[in-house]
């Protein structure tokens, strides 16, 4: 999708629908929809009198052919409270008008904001939501769902003054938003289409592309390293794991400065091993790389944005299946680490790969460590399928991930993630067992069992197995995988060297 700005008078643009929004309150047109109404004689006003403009969030208002206006359609899109409106807001709707003309065969459109909301930071929002709504998960099918596809859209009202600002903030939206859908593209894959080999060769052809350095490491290099925990999850496979290597070095980069380590769990297809998952959904288990795909495409939109901060990802990929050499409840495994594991349920596989990226990450002289894995269905039962669970480590490097996570309008929640929980992953044949061994509290008890793989360094471990899935597609995205967390972390890292002192 071409997207431009646009400087001539909204009412002028020739395009096949002008949209706008309005907000929940005692007069829905105003500012900029104001204007539009002046010029359409007064037609909106009506139309908000009589209650078929409320501005509650979402309402979507579709005319036909109004005078006065250069546009074939004019949408105007409810917004809700004005004092709840943010840029994420803008994002949503701005996704969600795109899906609403798309379904209608609209190819152009042109975005009018109201004149607080024309900014570098609104542009960006702006094409995010449109790019991310125009994504669609029917790469397989013969007939594309929706027909035509939007193919330019224009963001409207800003002045020749403003429109560097916002060409800027387009051009990081771009950025942001392609290495989302990048994101989604992988999550969505079957199994049989992204092997953990396939998947190392889709990360190799994005560091090529993207200018990143990368490097593969086969089941034989995985050996010489004795990553007990990871090969004990592929053993069951006729599929070879891979650890995908991906680094970012800055142009000038400093000696002793920070490096943030991106590990994401990548299992390309879980079937729970030997303590077998219910066939009930198992399908759905593509997704179990999410973790993995959302560092890939953080490493994707960092070549493009070039933060002053060193930065590697590491994903540990392979399959957990019940072959006749998988491994079983009861096993003992030895990590890179050297750290002893009983492996109770073989189910509780994401963590045993974690164990060994985080502690390689280590190796590779990472200083600040955050992972993201669908790794708990627990944590679905707390947070429901709205917030991904965060546990960190450290206060103060947990709190400035969460703002970022509000800074990129993507919902999470802090967990607990105190040492009495520690107990209940103690083993009695090893130094601790894969799953915990109370009631309850199974997305901290991972996270309990990942913290044993840090050390000292300062770490966040974000639990997305409610969140990277849409079971159903939104007004503003399209059922399947989400993306979530790559625009957090994006922003997390962007702005991560400016509040962060030099490692020692």
């Amino acid at each position: 999708m071409q997207i431009t700005i646009e400087t001539r008078p909204p009412a002028a643009i020739e395009t096949e629908a002008l949209v706008s929004y309005v907000f929940e309150q005692d007069n829905p047109i105003e500012g900029a929809v104001a204007e539009l109404d002046r010029i359409v004689g007064g037609a909106l006003r009506k139309l908000a009198a009589s209650g078929e403009i409320t501005g509650k969030s979402l309402e979507m208002t579709l005319l036909h052919s109004v005078t006065g206006l250069a546009a074939e359609r004019l949408l105007l899109v409810g917004a809700g409270k004005p004092e709840k409106f943010n840029t994420a807001e803008l994002r949503r709707l701005a996704g969600a008008a795109l899906r609403h003309l798309k379904a209608r065969s609209v190819k152009r459109l042109a975005f009018l904001a109201r004149e607080n909301d024309r900014s570098a930071a609104a542009a960006e929002a702006i094409t995010e939501g449109l790019l991310i709504a125009g994504f669609e998960s029917d790469k397989y099918k013969t007939e594309k769902k929706n027909g035509k596809e939007v193919e330019t859209a224009v963001l409207a009202g800003w002045g020749t003054a403003a429109g560097a600002q916002a060409e800027r903030g387009v051009a990081r939206g771009r950025i942001i938003a392609e290495a989302q859908n990048f994101t989604r593209e992988l999550v969505n894959e079957p199994s049989n289409r992204l092997t953990p080999r396939m998947l190392a060769d889709r990360a190799a052809a994005m560091a090529a592309e993207a200018g990143l350095a990368v490097e593969i490491l086969d089941e034989r290099k995985m050996k010489e390293l004795r990553m007990g925990a990871l090969l004990s999850v592929a053993q069951g496979s006729d599929e070879p794991p891979r650890l995908i290597v991906v680094t970012y070095t800055p142009p000038q980069p400093r000696p002793g400065a920070p490096v943030i380590g991106l590990v994401g769990k990548a299992i390309t297809f879980d079937t729970g091993g030997i303590s077998i998952k219910s066939a009930d959904g198992m399908e759905k288990m593509k997704y179990d790389m999410a973790g993995g795909a959302t560092m890939l495409g953080v490493m994707r939109a960092l070549a493009g944005l070039k933060p002053p901060v060193k930065v590697i990802a590491v994903v540990p990929a392979t399959e957990n299946m019940p072959g006749g050499r998988a491994q079983k409840p009861g096993d003992v495994q030895i990590a890179l680490s050297g750290k002893s594991i009983e492996v109770i349920n073989t189910d509780a596989e994401g963590r045993l790969v974690l164990a060994d990226g985080l502690a390689y990450a280590r190796q590779l002289g990472c200083t600040h460590l955050v992972d993201a894995a669908t790794l708990t269905g627990a944590i679905v039962v707390a947070l429901a399928s709205v917030n991904v669970g965060v546990f960190g480590s450290d206060r103060a490097f947990t709190d400035r991930l969460l703002a970022s996570s509000r800074a990129a309008g993507e919902k999470m929640w802090p967990m607990p993630l105190d040492d009495d929980y520690r107990e209940m992953i103690k083993s009695s044949i090893a130094d601790i067992q894969n799953v915990g061994s109370g009631k309850g509290g199974g997305a901290i008890t991972a996270a309990m069992f990942l913290k044993e793989f840090v050390g000292e360094t300062p770490w966040i471990h974000l639990d997305i197995a409610g969140t990277a899935w849409l079971d159903d597609a939104k007004p503003w995205a399209a059922k399947g995988a989400s993306g979530v967390a790559v625009r957090t972390l994006v922003d997390f890292v962007m702005n991560f060297e400016a509040a962060t002192p030099p490692a020692r």
